[in-house]
């Protein structure tokens, strides 16, 4: 029989102490195997099946050594989230002081870069590890604010007893994803953490709606680059004949001449000058223009190769898809949504409609034009790999799937009906 999950929030707004008493007992219940009361939300109840599928031992810390002082000044000089901490910091630190938090800003691998805030809660953030250059992923130190917002790619609170490590059930954590408006990528984790008298359940909102902001400031950054890249590229193109196009390092368009606009070109990594074969647009000579690329389109045809396309799902963070041919072979990331709708369409070879793909990532079939928009997305970077009416891969592409051992690891991030069905019968009762 199924227990209601327990209402951290509310309890912890009349008595925080009682709150962590009881989570403790629901911890304590659990992890021995034991039935409960209550139930463990369901994002704490999936982190923790993740953490003893992957054997962290509960009861004792398993720290990973800290980066060098050098390497995390080169990971600070050379992510992208430097430009939005006067975000976070305006958005974050003056209420993180009152209330006794600090706050912490980690790079994709988990890893602490940044920690302000109370002097007095820093140095017991020292106690429990949580200092720069430290490693917080999920499967290193369990549930917490950084490593499990990571996983699951959705801002996370985790209080008291709901870490799963013991030593930081005194401790109260709330993360949030930022990740990269060109193409979805995870670039770290925004964490606002104290003591557990410290919980307040509007923090959750408060986190999220900071690192929205920290998103929109690079989404700025990034469309006055293509700005000034497009005053580069429309002499350049003025003197191109044929077909060109000239675009930023990440293949976003800046400008087109002789040919449709297209928002994005796939461009393998690492891409470097010369004659190439580009997955959209067959061989091109390439040739670095400010700072992005001119490509200009050659009209020699392409051999024909069949083509193998393999859906990497194995790794909880990090979906892509890897396509190779005649053309040579090149791997594009994943963002959620897009690795929820190749998984379904590697499933149904058939082909699935717009109302089918709906009902089995929504559960609303009535969401046909959020598909029809995502797939169009997804198209430009696969191309003619993918048909319509319905949507397909392409008859002759070879297709593999790759997924992870455990059925219950699939995209854990997926809501998805059909995903959390192929989950629900390997998670905990």
């Amino acid at each position: 029989m199924a227990h209601p999950p327990t209402d951290v929030t509310q309890l912890a707004m009349v008595d925080t102490a009682q709150a962590a008493r009881v989570l403790s007992e629901v911890r304590t219940a659990r992890l021995s195997g034991q039935r409960t009361a209550v139930a463990p939300r369901p994002v704490i109840e999936q982190s923790w099946g993740r953490m003893l599928r992957s054997g962290i031992d509960p009861e004792h810390d398993r720290r990973s050594g800290l980066l060098p002082a050098d390497e995390v000044r080169r990971r600070r000089e050379t992510t992208t989230l430097r430009h939005v901490l006067p975000v976070l910091r305006e958005g974050l630190l003056s209420v993180a002081d009152v209330a006794h938090h600090i706050m912490v800003v980690a790079d994709a691998d988990g890893r602490v870069l940044w920690r302000e805030g109370s002097p007095s809660v820093l140095r017991k953030a020292d106690h429990l590890g949580f200092e720069l250059g430290a490693d917080w992923r999920e499967d290193v130190v369990g549930t917490n604010g950084i490593g499990t917002p990571a996983v699951v790619r959705r801002p996370v609170q985790v209080f008291a007893s709901e870490h799963f490590v013991r030593s930081q059930t005194s401790w109260t954590c709330t993360g949030a994803p930022i990740t990269d408006p060109r193409d979805g990528r995870l670039l770290g984790i925004v964490d606002v953490s104290g003591p557990l008298e410290t919980m307040h359940p509007a923090t959750l909102a408060w986190v999220d709606s900071v690192a929205k902001l920290a998103e929109a400031r690079l989404r700025e950054l990034h469309l006055g680059s293509l700005e000034r890249l497009r005053a580069v590229a429309a002499p350049a193109l003025a003197r191109v004949g044929g077909r060109a196009v000239v675009v930023d390092r990440d293949g976003w368009t800046a400008a087109v001449t002789g040919m449709p606009y297209t928002g994005r070109i796939t461009l393998p990594k690492p891409l470097s000058a010369g004659r190439r074969r580009l997955p959209a647009l067959g061989l091109c000579a390439v040739e670095p223009l400010g700072e992005g690329w001119l490509i200009r389109v050659s009209e020699e045809p392409l051999p024909y190769g069949a083509t193998r396309v393999v859906l990497d799902l194995t790794q909880p963070r990090r979906s892509s898809v890897t396509v190779s041919g005649s053309a040579g072979s090149w791997t594009h990331e994943l963002s959620p949504r897009h690795a929820e709708l190749l998984y379904l369409l590697a499933l149904h070879r058939d082909g699935c409609s717009a109302a089918g793909l709906a009902d089995e990532v929504f559960g609303d079939p009535a969401r046909r034009v959020t598909v029809r928009a995502e797939m169009s997305r997804v198209r430009r970077y696969l191309g003619g790999l993918l048909e319509h009416r319905p949507y397909r891969f392409a008859e002759d592409a070879e297709v593999e799937l790759l997924l992870p051992d455990a059925p219950v690891d699939l995209l854990p991030q997926s809501t998805a009906p059909a995903v959390l069905r192929v989950r629900a019968p390997f998670e905990a009762p």
